[in-house]
C-alpha cells in the first residue's frame, strides 16, 4: 500500500457534545453537518444571524444550542469534535491550543496548518457515505470529483444500504461460513447495483436468504479459477470484470512481473502467493480449489 497523507475515518457522534466557534456561513454548515450526524452541536458566535437561529430551533438530528458569549477554555473539556472559523491567526492559535489540552480533535476551516482532521466532499446516500479528500489541498478539485461520484450512485441506493443493515441480522442466524456470506452479499450487490432504483422488499430478502441456506444445507462449496490478465502493469487498463474477481477471491497466485498497484484492488485478507514455477503454479491452483476457494491466476 503507498503511503497516506491522512487516515480516513467515520466518527459516531450520535449523543455526543460537538463545539463550534464562528458566525460565517462555513461555521452554520459545520453545525448543520454536525447535527446531521446526531451530536448535541453547541455553537459560539456573539454576532449570528437568524439562520443560526432557525438551524437550533429544527435541526436534520441532534441538536444545536447558539451561545452568544464569546467562547472559552472551559468550554472544550469532554466534546468529542472542536470546530472554528476565526479570521486571527492569534485567536486560532490559541483555540488549536485550548483545544488539544483538553484532549479534543480541532478542525480550523481554510487553515490546515493548525487541523487535527478535516473534512472531505461528502456524497450522502447515508448509511452508505463517500468522503474524498484532498488533504486541504484543493476542495474545488475534490468538489468536482464528488460530482462524478454523486452521478454513480443514483439516489436509489440508499435503500440497498438500508437493506443491507437492516438484513444482516437475518444472515447472521443462519449460521454461515464465510465463503456462503461473501456469496450472498455478492448476489445482492449485483441486484443493488443493475437495478439501483429497485424498492429492495421483504421477497427479495427472503429469496436470497432461501438460497444461502440452501448452500449451507448442500454440499461443500465448489471452488474455482479465474485467470486475469494483469497487462502491461497499468492498473487503470484492468477490466471492471478482472477488479470484481480480484475483490472476491481468497487466493491470489501472481508472478514478479505482476506491479503492486494491481495487487491493491484484492481485499486485505485475501492470500497472496507469489509463485514462478509452472508447476509450482498448478498445484497450487488445484490445492485451493479443492478447499473450496476462489483462486485468481493473474498472467501478464
Amino acid at each position: 500500500m503507498d503511503a497516506l497523507s491522512s487516515l480516513p475515518i467515520f466518527l459516531k457522534l450520535a449523543g455526543r457534545r460537538a463545539l463550534v466557534v464562528g458566525e460565517t456561513e462555513a461555521a452554520l454548515w459545520k453545525a448543520e453537518l454536525l447535527a446531521a450526524s446526531g451530536a448535541d452541536v453547541e455553537v459560539f458566535a456573539g454576532n449570528h444571524d437568524a439562520r443560526f437561529r432557525a438551524l437550533a430551533e429544527d435541526p436534520p438530528a441532534g441538536s444545536v444550542r447558539v451561545q452568544t458569549r464569546h467562547w472559552q477554555d472551559g468550554d472544550l473539556p469532554g466534546a468529542a469534535i472542536a470546530i472554528a472559523d476565526l479570521s486571527s491567526d492569534e485567536e486560532t492559535a490559541r483555540f488549536a491550543k485550548a483545544a488539544r489540552r483538553a484532549g479534543v480533535p480541532v478542525n480550523v476551516i481554510d487553515k490546515p496548518r493548525f487541523c487535527d482532521l478535516q473534512f472531505g466532499a461528502i456524497v450522502n446516500r447515508s448509511p452508505l457515505l463517500v468522503s474524498i479528500s484532498t488533504d486541504g489541498a484543493a476542495p474545488v478539485f475534490a468538489q468536482a470529483i464528488r460530482a462524478k461520484v454523486e452521478a454513480l450512485l443514483p439516489q436509489g441506493i440508499k435503500r440497498w444500504a438500508e437493506a443491507a443493515r437492516d438484513w444482516r441480522p437475518a444472515l447472521s442466524r443462519l449460521g454461515l461460513g464465510f465463503a456462503q456470506r461473501r456469496a450472498f452479499w455478492e448476489r445482492f450487490s449485483d441486484r443493488a447495483l443493475a437495478e439501483p432504483a429497485l424498492e429492495p422488499r421483504s421477497a427479495l430478502r427472503q429469496s436470497l436468504l432461501d438460497e444461502a441456506a440452501r448452500e449451507k444445507r448442500g454440499a461443500a462449496p465448489k471452488g474455482r479459477v479465474t485467470l486475469v490478465d494483469a497487462g502491461p502493469g497499468d492498473p487503470d487498463l484492468l477490466t471492471i470484470k478482472a477488479v470484481r474477481a480480484l475483490q472476491s477471491a481468497e487466493v491470489i497466485l501472481y508472478d514478479r512481473h505482476v506491479c503492486a498497484e494491481v495487487l491493491d484492488f484484492a481485499r486485505r485478507e485475501a492470500k497472496r502467493i507469489l509463485v514462478d514455477q509452472q508447476g509450482e503454479i498448478n498445484e497450487l491452483t488445484l490445492r485451493f480449489a479443492r478447499q473450496g476457494k476462489h483462486v485468481v491466476r493473474l498472467v501478464n
